[in-house]
């Protein structure tokens, strides 16, 4: 019989609570304490954030013995206690299949979707339970804003921020040492800092995951800027739809306050500083700066024109340091480990690692954190493990609605803040949405456009009037009632509206129709000459038809068609009745014979 300490560590972030991970949590702590097990082998059981392969969870891992467990159900539990716990022996059926090695590991390190990364941000999430302090302190908390108010003058704080070549992981990557000097310098009180964690980019996750997660770094690292430009309160301010991560924040701020790390006389220091949250109104255009400002205020989210600086002018008219959850989350280790260290890192001006959400037409769908530089190839094939059903390669759309699409001729791109505005995206917050051959690229840029046109908060006419008619001529394509003087007028309109708009999000709105335009102009060229989606995702554009001497007659794709559109016998040839068929392309998607066409 083992004797040995032993921690479950099961992952309760959003995405595994979905699937009854909170279950299995409460089903382990059951069964331990009525059965007594810690009698024979004393097992704790710790509720920690995402460990990042969202797609194999609930994931769950058990210490020393260094075990992975994806997919657990409930029904699982008995055998993780009475082969793992009791015995030391894997439970093979729930091990993770690694394709490089061809066979099942047991431990992480082994898995190429973890050994490939390097996690600064993410340090802690999945290592520790998001609310437990002590936790945290053991993980070396605190250890810096201790040392910063302790050991440090407020101008070396900042200097290594400096020194770090950190720049904001929110979206337009401003140098963060920059900001808090240029804050600093102005002899106006009160001043304040914010955490921007207002995250609403379809397909990104990243900062509520930290929130989730590790909420004891973001509020160390605001701490610490808050003491360099002499700062006594910030804000949190957190989407509305992220409960878990205002739940989780909410105890670590209170906790904090509790153990003296937050509110008066921190480390004797004489130094004061609390925060408080503020939940989100709700729109897209509350995660510009300006517009987040003017939400705390009790305003409506609308921005200001960037010549009045946030550090000179922010919220209340005051000095303000706005950093999103990320860059908050990397202060901590920059004061810790030093501004080199972490400039070691990384290019020559993009510096550290960074964290995206990779979703889409992937296998590994989730959270990674690499060294700026890596190639989008590294992070979608060696990382993601590559397309879903081994389809093609189409393209990467990173950066949010405003971001743009990257073909699979720059796979080989570096990732970093210069590479990508180079390719006509940006690096935005750090969603990756992956797609394949049958996704339409029209259809993707007029998605986004929809998304922005909506979202829009009206203030200025370029943004207001000119994605909404970007929007018209995209509809008109993808519908079949477009020419060819329109691809033209998109690009008119797209420079009017990057010159003209008021935000950062106005003038980035017109990159996903830019982008789409220079990489995969041919499918706009098709849809108005042709009048064709080669894609089959435009319904007036789409026809499907099925080859005789590729069609086997499995009948897959007559058993999965909600219109019976599809007719035919066992082992014969099929046919698709275009009357009946609704164009759905559930046909072409379960054909694994690609005998199903765009006519």
């Amino acid at each position: 019989m083992n004797n040995a300490k032993k921690t479950i560590y099961v992952c309760c972030d959003t995405g595994c609570l979905a699937n009854s991970s909170m279950a299995i949590y409460e089903e382990l702590k059951k069964i331990i304490e009525e059965e007594n097990i810690n009698a024979d082998v004393e097992t704790y059981v710790k509720p920690t954030g995402c460990k990042g392969l969202c797609e194999k969870g609930p994931v769950i891992r058990i210490e020393p013995d260094d075990i992975s467990y994806f997919k657990v159900k409930v029904s699982d539990v008995r055998d993780i206690i009475d082969k793992t716990i009791l015995k030391d022996e894997a439970v093979d059926r729930i091990l993770y299949f690694e394709p490089t090695l061809k066979r099942k590991v047991k431990s992480a390190k082994d898995i190429v979707f973890y050994n490939r990364q390097m996690k600064i941000a993410l340090r802690n999430v999945g290592e520790v339970e998001p609310a437990n302090i002590d936790d945290y302190i053991e993980k070396g908390g605190f250890t810096a804003l201790k040392k910063a108010l302790l050991e440090m003058k407020k101008e070396d704080i900042i200097s290594e921020v400096q020194k770090s070549g950190l720049r904001g992981r929110g979206g337009a990557g401003f140098p963060t040492g920059r900001k808090w000097q240029q804050c600093d310098r102005i002899d106006s009180f009160p001043k304040y800092v914010i955490c921007n964690g207002d995250e609403g980019d379809p397909g990104a996750f990243m900062d509520r995951s930290i929130m989730e997660g590790d909420p004891y770094s973001v509020i160390e690292g605001m701490a610490i800027c808050a003491y360099a430009i002499g700062c006594n309160l910030g804000f949190a301010y957190i989407r509305d739809e992220y409960s878990l991560a205002i739940r989780d924040m909410n105890k670590a701020i209170s906790t904090s306050k509790e153990r003296g790390f937050l509110g008066k006389n921190i480390f004797g220091s004489g130094f004061d500083f609390d925060i408080q949250i503020v939940r989100g109104g709700g729109a897209f255009v509350c995660g510009e700066s300006t517009a987040l400002m003017s939400s705390i205020e009790g305003k409506v989210g609308e921005p200001r024109a960037k010549y009045i600086h946030s550090v000179e002018k922010g919220i209340w008219g005051q000095p303000t340091v706005l950093n999103n959850v990320e860059t908050w989350a990397n202060i901590p280790v920059i004061i810790n480990k030093g501004g080199d260290w972490f400039s070691s890192i990384g290019t020559e001006n993009s510096k550290g690692t960074k964290v995206f959400s990779l979703v889409g037409k992937v296998k590994n769908t989730g959270l990674v954190e690499v060294p700026m530089g890596t190639t989008l190839r590294e992070i979608i094939f060696d990382i993601g493990g590559g397309i879903i059903n081994n389809k093609k390669f189409k393209a990467v759309q990173i950066g949010g609605p405003s971001g743009g699409c990257i073909p699979k001729e720059l796979l080989d791109l570096s990732v970093d803040f210069d590479s990508l505005k180079k390719a006509d995206a940006m690096m935005g917050s750090g969603g990756m949405i992956i797609m394949d051959e049958r996704t339409c690229m029209v259809d993707v840029a007029r998605y986004y456009l929809d998304f922005l046109s909506k979202e829009s908060c009206g203030k200025c006419v370029p943004c207001r009037e000119g994605v909404k008619r970007m929007l018209e001529i995209l509809t008109d394509i993808c519908e079949g009632r477009g020419e060819l003087e329109d691809i033209d007028k998109l690009l008119e309109i797209s420079e009017t509206v990057q010159e003209a708009s008021l935000c950062g999000l106005g003038k980035s709105a017109p990159n996903p129709v830019v982008s789409t335009i220079k990489y995969f102009k041919d499918e706009y060229i098709e849809h108005i000459v042709n009048k064709r989606c080669a894609a089959g995702v435009c319904k007036p554009l789409t026809t499907f038809i099925i080859e005789s001497d590729k069609c086997i007659g499995c009948d897959a794709c007559r058993k999965d068609c909600p219109t019976i559109a599809i007719s035919g016998e066992l082992k014969k040839t099929h046919a698709i009745d275009e009357e009946k068929c609704i164009r759905c392309g559930n046909c072409i998607d379960i054909c694994k014979f690609n005998a199903i066409k765009v006519k």
